[in-house]
């Protein structure tokens, strides 16, 4: 395997501290089923290093990286299962004015994007209107919302800026079996605030970094199950030197490579800004990739662990519920495929 950039690998091993490779998962427990589901504290580290303006612009207060960076980090963050909602306020981040950056940058204020109307759409404006100042429609799955300080909603024309606790704005919490949640936003007549931009762009590098976050997630569920299988014995031998088992830790390993030459394609094609049909199309390729590979990979881990791997106490299990969580986020395996099929013609007659 191929070893990333020196600057991206040290990338990757800045998130040490808060995602360790080999760290237990005690935090991650403490924080499921709890609202907001995050630290801040941890979540003004990660914004200390600067990881939320890793695609904003220099000028603008951020580092002015690419798309590589960015899942060169969220494969990280996939690996310890954090649960702050970077690679979304990062999209919101990418696409906020320089005039409302400093505090969201520091860390002091958290504003998560909410574009989706329909189960099954990558559309961002649908119906959500702003006339007058004023917010109508509504918004489904925005992740971790509860913890939100504001929210950008893109609406038609445009995007719009409403705080948390806006007259007008009913937030729905809905818990996810990862230990999360999802919110709905409906709002009524809610004063907001306009800002010009267009969502599209920033959406695309966002599917691809959770795609990224899928693959760390992955491949530490694989890297467990690897040593579980080392010292497990049964019929007094390791099960790792039974070759039904070798076979099927083969099987995910090249799942793994897969997924990895996928998602890396992806980031590099958006990085070099090709034109949109290319740029879905890769983009798409990544997610299917690795939303299902994900979810072989952690069923097989949990099978491999035989009937521990089905109990809440084995750490095994908490890769499956994101996995089951975030495979079908930000467009599900039938829309992706779908757009790709009808994206790819056009990439073949470039």
């Amino acid at each position: 395997m191929m070893e990333p950039p020196e600057h991206l690998r040290m990338l990757k091993e800045s998130a040490a501290g808060i995602a360790p490779r080999k760290g237990d998962l005690q935090r991650i427990r403490t924080l499921r089923f709890t609202e907001p589901g995050f630290d801040r504290q941890t979540w003004l580290t990660m914004c200390e290093m600067g990881w939320l303006g890793l695609r904003v612009a220099e000028e603008s207060g951020g580092t002015g990286l690419g798309t590589q960076e960015l899942c060169a980090l969220a494969e990280e963050l996939g690996a310890g299962l954090v649960p702050e909602p970077l690679i979304p306020a990062a999209m919101a981040a990418s696409l906020l004015p320089a005039d409302h950056l400093s505090e969201v940058l520091s860390g002091e204020r958290i504003i998560l994007p909410a574009w989706q109307e329909q189960p099954g759409s990558l559309a961002l404006d649908g119906e959500t209107l702003l006339r007058d100042g004023r917010l109508t429609g509504r918004k489904i799955f925005v992740p971790m919302a509860a913890g939100a300080d504001a929210f950008l909603v893109t609406v038609q024309g445009g995007l719009a800026l409403i705080e948390r606790h806006a007259p007008g704005l009913h937030l729905e919490v809905q818990p996810t079996q990862d230990g999360g949640h999802f919110c709905t936003l409906t709002f009524d007549n809610a004063p907001a605030e306009p800002l010009a931009g267009d969502g599209r762009d920033a959406l695309e590098h966002t599917i691809v970094a959770n795609s990224a976050y899928l693959l760390g997630l992955m491949d530490r569920a694989f890297a467990i199950t690897l040593d579980y299988m080392k010292t497990r014995e049964q019929f007094g031998q390791k099960i790792g030197s039974f070759q039904a088992l070798q076979h099927r830790a083969a099987d995910l390993l090249i799942q793994l490579s897969l997924t990895r030459a996928t998602v890396r394609s992806a980031a590099q094609t958006l990085d070099g800004q090709p034109a949109r049909a290319a740029c879905q199309a890769a983009v798409s390729r990544a997610k299917l990739r690795a939303s299902d590979a994900a979810m072989v990979v952690t069923r097989t881990c949990i099978q491999l662990h035989g009937g521990i791997g089905y109990t809440d106490a084995a750490d095994i299990g908490l890769f499956l519920r994101k996995t089951m969580v975030l495979a079908p986020l930000y467009g599900s395996q039938a829309v992706h495929r779908a757009r790709f099929r009808a994206v790819a013609p056009e990439v073949s007659d470039d």
